[in-house]
């Protein structure tokens, strides 16, 4: 009886173990699933370009005022939502030469894409079926993305792009 209760229990250790891990998999593949703002842009400041600077400075400035000026919402049904205020920014010079104003788009534009996400890879496919692969790598509620990789209008010229879980 006692041999039949160790046999059971090793049985049973051995079949939950295989789910354990067949359930990180399956998370790992749907831990894209939500919405993602785009929060900072991460450069090497040694080798980083004036662009590359003044696109940080300005991301942080923005996500600092809680201003997302890109969202990404992945959905189960494999369609993502694309909100970009990026075609909108205004820099404006404070009166005075006191610095520079970045006051939070109103506008933005809104796309719906399809897309896969498979072993750290995502690919989506545009409007236009232009397909676009990127490595993303996930740290919690946080999403890198290679900027260059991801193309996106005034952040594309190196670094890498942070997003955060909302």
């Amino acid at each position: 009886m006692k041999r039949n209760l160790l046999l059971l229990f090793i049985a049973a250790s051995l079949l939950f173990s295989c789910s354990s891990d067949k359930d990180d998999i399956i998370q790992d593949e749907n831990s894209i699933i939500g919405s993602w703002a785009l929060t900072a842009l991460e450069i090497d400041d040694s080798t980083a370009s004036d662009d590359e600077k003044n696109a940080r400075d300005i991301l942080n400035f923005l996500s600092a005022i809680d201003c997302s000026i890109m969202t990404l919402t992945f959905n189960e049904d494999l369609s993502v939502i694309t909100e970009n205020s990026g075609n909108y920014l205004e820099i404006n010079v404070n009166p005075g030469g006191t610095g520079l104003d970045v006051p939070c788009p109103t506008q933005k534009d809104t796309y719906v894409d399809s897309y896969t996400f498979e072993a750290g890879v995502l690919t989506y496919v545009d409007e236009d079926q232009v397909e676009t692969t990127v490595n993303v790598e996930f740290s919690g509620n946080t999403m890198r993305v290679n900027a260059t990789e991801f193309d996106f209008t005034n952040f594309d010229d190196g670094g890498v792009l942070i997003f955060t879980r909302q």
